[in-house]
Protein backbone atom coordinates (compact mmCIF):
# COMPACT_ATOMS: atom_id res chain seq x y z
CA UNK A 1 0.00 0.00 0.00
CA UNK A 2 1.67 3.43 -1.21
CA UNK A 3 1.29 6.36 1.19
CA UNK A 4 -1.98 7.73 0.21
CA UNK A 5 -3.81 4.23 1.65
CA UNK A 6 -4.94 3.23 -2.32
CA UNK A 7 -4.31 -0.29 -3.25
CA UNK A 8 -3.55 -2.21 -6.32
CA UNK A 9 -3.71 -5.52 -7.48
CA UNK A 10 -0.01 -6.43 -6.88
CA UNK A 11 0.16 -5.12 -3.45
CA UNK A 12 -3.39 -6.69 -2.33
CA UNK A 13 -3.20 -8.92 0.70
CA UNK A 14 -6.49 -10.84 -0.76
CA UNK A 15 -8.57 -11.33 -3.50
CA UNK A 16 -12.13 -9.46 -2.78
CA UNK A 17 -10.96 -7.05 -0.20
CA UNK A 18 -12.18 -3.78 -0.50
CA UNK A 19 -10.78 -1.64 2.14
CA UNK A 20 -12.38 1.79 1.27
CA UNK A 21 -14.90 2.92 -1.00
CA UNK A 22 -13.06 6.20 -2.80
CA UNK A 23 -14.61 7.12 -6.05
CA UNK A 24 -17.84 5.37 -5.20
CA UNK A 25 -20.89 6.11 -3.84
CA UNK A 26 -24.21 4.31 -2.40
CA UNK A 27 -25.32 4.13 -5.65
CA UNK A 28 -22.59 1.97 -7.05
CA UNK A 29 -22.50 -0.41 -4.09
CA UNK A 30 -26.71 -1.51 -3.94
CA UNK A 31 -28.09 -4.18 -1.45
CA UNK A 32 -31.08 -5.49 -1.63
CA UNK A 33 -32.00 -6.30 2.30
CA UNK A 34 -34.40 -7.53 4.97
CA UNK A 35 -35.60 -5.44 7.51
CA UNK A 36 -35.67 -8.53 9.56
CA UNK A 37 -38.84 -9.32 11.71
CA UNK A 38 -40.20 -7.30 14.20
CA UNK A 39 -39.58 -7.56 18.08
CA UNK A 40 -37.30 -10.97 16.47
CA UNK A 41 -40.36 -13.07 15.33
CA UNK A 42 -40.76 -14.65 11.77
CA UNK A 43 -43.49 -12.85 10.07
CA UNK A 44 -45.97 -14.81 9.02
CA UNK A 45 -45.71 -18.80 8.56
CA UNK A 46 -41.82 -19.72 8.66
CA UNK A 47 -41.55 -23.36 8.76
CA UNK A 48 -37.59 -23.61 7.37
CA UNK A 49 -38.80 -24.38 4.29
CA UNK A 50 -36.23 -23.51 1.58
CA UNK A 51 -33.51 -23.04 3.93
CA UNK A 52 -30.66 -25.67 3.57
CA UNK A 53 -29.30 -27.29 6.98
CA UNK A 54 -26.15 -29.45 7.74
CA UNK A 55 -25.58 -31.16 10.42
CA UNK A 56 -21.88 -31.83 10.78
CA UNK A 57 -22.05 -35.06 13.35
CA UNK A 58 -21.98 -38.68 13.53
CA UNK A 59 -24.56 -38.88 10.67
CA UNK A 60 -28.14 -39.12 10.48
CA UNK A 61 -30.25 -42.73 10.82
CA UNK A 62 -32.19 -42.99 7.54
CA UNK A 63 -36.04 -42.77 7.74
CA UNK A 64 -36.24 -42.41 11.53
CA UNK A 65 -39.77 -41.37 11.86
CA UNK A 66 -38.78 -38.10 13.64
CA UNK A 67 -36.40 -36.94 10.94
CA UNK A 68 -36.96 -38.58 7.73
CA UNK A 69 -34.67 -38.88 5.03
CA UNK A 70 -32.03 -36.44 4.50
CA UNK A 71 -31.77 -34.97 1.74
CA UNK A 72 -27.76 -36.13 1.56
CA UNK A 73 -25.78 -37.76 3.19
CA UNK A 74 -21.77 -37.36 3.40
CA UNK A 75 -18.85 -38.97 5.19
CA UNK A 76 -15.53 -37.66 5.91
CA UNK A 77 -12.69 -40.37 5.24
CA UNK A 78 -8.96 -40.36 6.10
CA UNK A 79 -6.52 -42.63 3.91
CA UNK A 80 -4.74 -44.85 6.17
CA UNK A 81 -1.57 -44.69 4.35
CA UNK A 82 -1.31 -41.57 2.54
CA UNK A 83 -3.26 -39.37 5.53
CA UNK A 84 -5.63 -37.85 2.60
CA UNK A 85 -8.91 -36.62 3.55
CA UNK A 86 -11.88 -36.39 1.45
CA UNK A 87 -15.53 -36.00 1.51
CA UNK A 88 -17.93 -39.10 0.03
CA UNK A 89 -21.27 -39.58 -0.18
CA UNK A 90 -22.62 -42.26 2.38
CA UNK A 91 -25.68 -44.57 2.76
CA UNK A 92 -24.10 -45.28 6.41
CA UNK A 93 -26.52 -43.45 8.42
CA UNK A 94 -25.54 -42.53 11.94
CA UNK A 95 -23.14 -44.61 13.95
CA UNK A 96 -23.67 -43.71 17.83
CA UNK A 97 -27.18 -41.54 17.56
CA UNK A 98 -25.94 -37.78 18.30
CA UNK A 99 -26.41 -36.75 14.81
CA UNK A 100 -29.98 -38.31 14.93
CA UNK A 101 -30.97 -36.44 17.68
CA UNK A 102 -29.66 -33.30 16.87
CA UNK A 103 -31.60 -33.35 13.74
CA UNK A 104 -34.83 -34.67 15.38
CA UNK A 105 -34.51 -31.07 17.14
CA UNK A 106 -34.15 -29.13 13.74
CA UNK A 107 -36.87 -31.07 11.84
CA UNK A 108 -39.26 -30.53 15.15
CA UNK A 109 -38.04 -26.88 15.01
CA UNK A 110 -38.44 -26.31 11.51
CA UNK A 111 -40.04 -29.16 10.01
CA UNK A 112 -40.22 -27.85 6.41
CA UNK A 113 -35.99 -27.33 6.03
CA UNK A 114 -34.03 -29.47 4.55
CA UNK A 115 -31.45 -31.33 5.98
CA UNK A 116 -27.97 -32.55 4.97
CA UNK A 117 -25.36 -34.56 7.09
CA UNK A 118 -21.90 -34.85 7.40
CA UNK A 119 -20.21 -37.46 9.27
CA UNK A 120 -17.29 -36.72 10.97
CA UNK A 121 -17.85 -38.88 14.21
CA UNK A 122 -17.01 -42.74 14.60
CA UNK A 123 -18.81 -45.06 16.89
CA UNK A 124 -18.54 -44.13 20.61
CA UNK A 125 -18.44 -40.52 19.96
CA UNK A 126 -14.86 -40.86 18.30
CA UNK A 127 -12.85 -38.53 16.47
CA UNK A 128 -10.32 -35.86 14.98
CA UNK A 129 -9.80 -32.71 14.79
CA UNK A 130 -8.39 -32.73 11.60
CA UNK A 131 -11.89 -34.62 10.08
CA UNK A 132 -13.82 -32.36 11.95
CA UNK A 133 -11.91 -29.20 10.32
CA UNK A 134 -12.29 -31.45 6.99
CA UNK A 135 -16.27 -31.64 7.74
CA UNK A 136 -16.88 -28.28 8.27
CA UNK A 137 -14.32 -26.72 5.86
CA UNK A 138 -16.82 -28.77 3.45
CA UNK A 139 -19.88 -27.34 4.96
CA UNK A 140 -18.83 -24.02 4.61
CA UNK A 141 -17.75 -24.16 0.82
CA UNK A 142 -20.69 -25.27 -0.04
CA UNK A 143 -22.73 -22.52 1.59
CA UNK A 144 -25.38 -24.15 3.02
CA UNK A 145 -27.24 -21.50 5.11
CA UNK A 146 -27.51 -23.00 8.56
CA UNK A 147 -24.48 -25.54 9.65
CA UNK A 148 -25.25 -27.28 13.18
CA UNK A 149 -22.27 -27.98 15.40
CA UNK A 150 -22.98 -29.84 18.24
CA UNK A 151 -19.44 -30.78 18.72
CA UNK A 152 -16.40 -28.69 19.55
CA UNK A 153 -12.40 -29.53 20.03
CA UNK A 154 -10.21 -28.45 22.82
CA UNK A 155 -7.12 -28.88 21.10
CA UNK A 156 -5.87 -25.21 20.68
CA UNK A 157 -3.90 -26.30 18.01
CA UNK A 158 -7.16 -25.99 15.50
CA UNK A 159 -8.17 -22.72 16.80
CA UNK A 160 -6.51 -20.39 14.27
CA UNK A 161 -7.94 -22.24 11.67
CA UNK A 162 -11.38 -22.88 12.73
CA UNK A 163 -11.61 -18.64 13.71
CA UNK A 164 -10.18 -18.00 10.35
CA UNK A 165 -13.21 -20.96 8.49
CA UNK A 166 -15.79 -19.40 10.87
CA UNK A 167 -15.10 -15.94 9.99
CA UNK A 168 -15.26 -17.25 6.37
CA UNK A 169 -18.49 -18.51 6.92
CA UNK A 170 -20.05 -15.31 8.44
CA UNK A 171 -19.16 -13.22 5.66
CA UNK A 172 -20.63 -15.85 3.02
CA UNK A 173 -23.66 -16.15 5.01
CA UNK A 174 -23.67 -19.33 6.03
CA UNK A 175 -24.69 -19.39 9.73
CA UNK A 176 -22.61 -21.66 11.83
CA UNK A 177 -24.61 -22.44 15.26
CA UNK A 178 -21.93 -24.05 17.61
CA UNK A 179 -22.47 -26.05 21.07
CA UNK A 180 -20.42 -24.92 23.94
CA UNK A 181 -18.35 -27.57 26.34
CA UNK A 182 -20.59 -29.07 28.73
CA UNK A 183 -17.52 -28.53 31.16
CA UNK A 184 -15.65 -24.98 31.86
CA UNK A 185 -12.69 -25.68 29.45
CA UNK A 186 -11.14 -23.28 26.91
CA UNK A 187 -12.76 -25.21 23.60
CA UNK A 188 -13.69 -23.97 20.02
CA UNK A 189 -14.86 -23.06 17.62
CA UNK A 190 -18.39 -22.02 19.95
CA UNK A 191 -15.60 -19.19 21.39
CA UNK A 192 -15.70 -16.81 18.58
CA UNK A 193 -18.09 -14.26 17.71
CA UNK A 194 -18.38 -15.35 14.40
CA UNK A 195 -20.45 -18.24 15.42
CA UNK A 196 -23.76 -17.96 16.88
CA UNK A 197 -23.01 -20.01 20.43
CA UNK A 198 -25.51 -21.95 22.33
CA UNK A 199 -25.36 -23.57 25.89
CA UNK A 200 -28.60 -25.13 27.71
CA UNK A 201 -31.39 -24.17 30.11
CA UNK A 202 -33.76 -26.14 32.37
CA UNK A 203 -36.62 -24.30 31.99
CA UNK A 204 -39.90 -26.67 30.99
CA UNK A 205 -41.03 -25.04 28.54
CA UNK A 206 -39.25 -26.53 24.87
CA UNK A 207 -39.67 -23.59 22.88
CA UNK A 208 -38.20 -20.89 25.21
CA UNK A 209 -35.04 -19.80 24.57
CA UNK A 210 -32.87 -17.27 26.14
CA UNK A 211 -29.78 -14.47 25.73
CA UNK A 212 -26.93 -14.70 27.65
CA UNK A 213 -25.52 -10.94 29.23
CA UNK A 214 -22.66 -12.13 29.97
CA UNK A 215 -21.51 -13.96 26.61
CA UNK A 216 -18.77 -15.58 25.43
CA UNK A 217 -21.52 -18.06 24.92
CA UNK A 218 -24.90 -16.00 23.74
CA UNK A 219 -27.53 -17.77 23.69
CA UNK A 220 -29.23 -20.78 26.19
CA UNK A 221 -32.14 -23.60 24.60
CA UNK A 222 -33.86 -26.21 25.84
CA UNK A 223 -31.53 -28.78 26.36
CA UNK A 224 -31.89 -30.55 30.08
CA UNK A 225 -33.77 -34.02 30.52
CA UNK A 226 -35.25 -33.58 26.53
CA UNK A 227 -36.60 -36.29 24.75
CA UNK A 228 -34.65 -36.81 21.64
CA UNK A 229 -34.73 -39.32 18.43
CA UNK A 230 -31.91 -42.04 18.72
CA UNK A 231 -30.91 -45.11 16.46
CA UNK A 232 -33.31 -48.10 15.79
CA UNK A 233 -36.45 -45.28 15.27
CA UNK A 234 -36.47 -45.02 18.95
CA UNK A 235 -36.13 -42.29 22.00
CA UNK A 236 -33.92 -41.24 24.83
CA UNK A 237 -34.37 -38.90 27.27
CA UNK A 238 -31.06 -36.85 27.52
CA UNK A 239 -29.34 -34.09 28.79
CA UNK A 240 -26.61 -31.66 27.17
CA UNK A 241 -25.58 -28.58 25.18
CA UNK A 242 -25.12 -30.46 21.89
CA UNK A 243 -29.32 -30.82 21.75
CA UNK A 244 -29.87 -26.83 22.74
CA UNK A 245 -27.78 -26.37 19.68
CA UNK A 246 -29.90 -27.84 16.77
CA UNK A 247 -33.32 -26.14 18.82
CA UNK A 248 -31.39 -22.75 18.09
CA UNK A 249 -30.39 -23.94 14.25
CA UNK A 250 -33.97 -24.61 13.45
CA UNK A 251 -34.88 -21.11 14.98
CA UNK A 252 -32.57 -19.78 12.71
CA UNK A 253 -33.54 -22.32 9.57
CA UNK A 254 -37.42 -20.42 10.67
CA UNK A 255 -35.74 -16.94 10.54
CA UNK A 256 -34.25 -17.49 7.41
CA UNK A 257 -37.34 -19.30 5.59
CA UNK A 258 -39.48 -15.95 6.49
CA UNK A 259 -36.43 -13.63 5.30
CA UNK A 260 -34.44 -15.01 3.22
CA UNK A 261 -32.13 -12.01 2.77
CA UNK A 262 -30.75 -11.92 6.39
CA UNK A 263 -27.89 -11.48 7.53
CA UNK A 264 -25.68 -13.74 10.23
CA UNK A 265 -25.76 -10.32 12.16
CA UNK A 266 -29.39 -9.58 11.71
CA UNK A 267 -30.16 -13.17 12.79
CA UNK A 268 -28.09 -13.20 16.08
CA UNK A 269 -30.10 -9.24 16.49
CA UNK A 270 -33.53 -11.31 16.07
CA UNK A 271 -32.80 -14.11 18.65
CA UNK A 272 -31.54 -11.55 21.28
CA UNK A 273 -35.02 -9.37 20.19
CA UNK A 274 -36.87 -12.60 20.66
CA UNK A 275 -35.13 -14.26 23.92
CA UNK A 276 -37.50 -14.99 26.84
CA UNK A 277 -35.50 -12.63 28.90
CA UNK A 278 -35.40 -9.60 27.28
CA UNK A 279 -37.54 -6.88 27.74
CA UNK A 280 -38.15 -4.08 26.12
CA UNK A 281 -38.32 -0.21 27.29
CA UNK A 282 -39.25 2.56 25.89
CA UNK A 283 -36.90 4.85 24.45
CA UNK A 284 -34.82 7.18 26.14
CA UNK A 285 -35.03 10.65 24.85
CA UNK A 286 -32.58 11.92 22.08
CA UNK A 287 -30.25 14.66 22.68
CA UNK A 288 -30.99 18.02 21.81
CA UNK A 289 -28.63 18.95 18.92
CA UNK A 290 -27.18 21.87 20.83
CA UNK A 291 -26.00 19.40 23.37
CA UNK A 292 -21.92 18.42 23.17
CA UNK A 293 -21.31 14.84 22.24
CA UNK A 294 -17.93 13.02 22.07
CA UNK A 295 -17.93 13.69 18.75
CA UNK A 296 -17.81 17.31 18.73
CA UNK A 297 -14.57 16.62 20.65
CA UNK A 298 -12.31 14.67 18.42
CA UNK A 299 -10.80 14.94 14.82
CA UNK A 300 -12.39 12.95 12.20
CA UNK A 301 -10.06 11.44 9.32
CA UNK A 302 -13.59 12.07 6.85
CA UNK A 303 -13.53 15.51 7.81
CA UNK A 304 -10.12 16.38 6.82
CA UNK A 305 -7.65 15.28 9.74
CA UNK A 306 -4.67 15.04 8.25
CA UNK A 307 -3.25 11.99 10.53
CA UNK A 308 -1.70 9.40 7.74
CA UNK A 309 -3.04 5.94 9.17
CA UNK A 310 -1.43 4.15 5.86
CA UNK A 311 1.23 1.15 5.63
CA UNK A 312 4.35 1.45 3.80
Amino acid sequence: MGATGETTAATRPGQGLTWSLRGRGPEDVPVLGDPGPPGGHPAGPATGRGVRVCVVDSGVERDHPLVGEPAASWVVVKDAESGEITVEPTTTGDTCGHGTACAGIIRRTAPECEIHSVRVLGERFSGTGDILMAGLRWAVEQRFDVVNLSLSTTRTRFAQELHSLADSAYFARTVIVASAHNTPVESFPWRFASVISVGSHQEDDPDLHLYNPEPPVEFFGPGQNVTVPWLGGRTIRTTGNSFATPYVAGLCARLLSAHPRMTVFQLKNALYLSAANVRHEPSAPHPSPSDPSPCDLRPSTAAGDTRDDSED
